[in-house]
């Protein structure tokens, strides 16, 4: 068994090279997952435990085990509020392969899983990406959709505060675009071919009257049933997609709440990563149909990414 460590995840996790290895993964069997959690409050401070697993029979066997201690940036400010370490069993003899960085992990297949959404449903081309939030997965999300669509040559950066964004734009002056805050969310959301959001917010921040024709709306950050990233009008407006049901669907407030206040019906979210991937699903982007999607994320992404990193270091030994 092997330790991956996060500068070898992302080494192996340049370029198109996860992006691509997803894509082929969901062409495969639907993996079962699972998710269990434990929660405590320590000193005033609500701690948590989760545990999500997920199982491709014949294939592999992956568990992400992540601490959230929320206080951890202010007693140190190196220390990240969200920690992790994903383990990796061969799928036809349950023995361990590899314990991986979770936390460098779940930066790049969540940024690959977005990239890869954008690839498949956004308009050919798209010149301008506009990013709302500013955590630490904000540069790993703007790599990654500039790796998917080398086309786009202007990225903007908003955040609640400025010098969050400027703290953003600041890590990716190594990249050949144009690059700057955007002072105004709108304006900013009007300019954009590609909009990706990536924050904890429980309000809407983007609305659908603001999205051109043909933009493609890409949401990560709402992942639990009381979080929004956009509004009704663009759930209404767009056309509907998922990375998949179990966890876009059921748990992210963008889709969850619309669903179950009757705005919207199940029928009308088309297809999922693994439609997609797959061609099962079709589509046509001629025309100028706004596109949505929900990145829900889960543990089978973890999975797909763990058993491709761990592959690429068991060919190069």
């Amino acid at each position: 068994m092997r330790f991956v460590s996060a500068d070898d995840v992302y080494r192996i996790c340049r370029g198109t090279a996860l992006i691509d290895a997803l894509e082929i993964a969901h062409r495969g069997e639907r993996p079962q997952n699972g998710r269990s959690l434990i929660q405590h409050e320590v000193a005033g401070e609500l701690q948590s435990y989760v545990n999500i697993s997920a199982w491709q029979p014949g294939e592999a066997f992956a568990t992400k085990a992540i601490t959230i201690l929320p206080g951890n940036p202010s007693r140190d400010r190196e220390l990240p509020a969200i920690q992790a370490l994903v383990t990796l069993f061969d799928g036809k003899t349950g023995t361990p392969r590899a314990v991986v960085d979770g936390t460098a992990l779940t930066y790049v297949k969540t940024a690959a899983d977005s990239a890869l959404g954008a690839r498949l449903l956004a308009k050919p081309e798209p010149a301008h990406l506009t990013l709302v939030g500013t955590g630490g997965l904000a540069p790993h999300v703007v790599r990654a959709h500039l790796t998917a669509h080398p086309s786009i040559g202007a990225v903007q950066v908003w955040g609640r505060r400025r010098e969050a964004a400027e703290a953003v734009v600041g890590a990716l002056t190594d990249l050949p675009v144009d690059i700057a805050v955007a002072g105004d969310l709108e304006q900013a959301v009007r300019a954009a071919d590609v909009v990706t959001c990536v924050t904890a917010s429980t309000r809407p921040l983007v609305k659908g009257n603001w999205l051109k024709p043909g933009a493609h709306l890409d949401l990560i950050g709402s992942f639990t049933p009381d979080m929004r990233e956009c509004d009704d009008d663009a759930v209404r407006r767009a056309r509907l997609f998922v990375d998949s049901p179990w966890s876009a669907i059921e748990e992210a407030g963008d889709i969850c709440d619309p669903l179950t206040r009757g705005l919207i019906g199940r029928d009308d979210i088309e297809a999922d990563l693994f439609d997609l991937a797959s061609g099962k699903f079709q589509l046509d982007r001629a025309g100028d149909d706004v596109t949505l999607f929900k990145n829900g994320g889960g543990a089978h992404l973890d999975l797909f990414a763990a058993r491709f990193i761990t592959d690429v270091c068991e060919k190069a030994s």
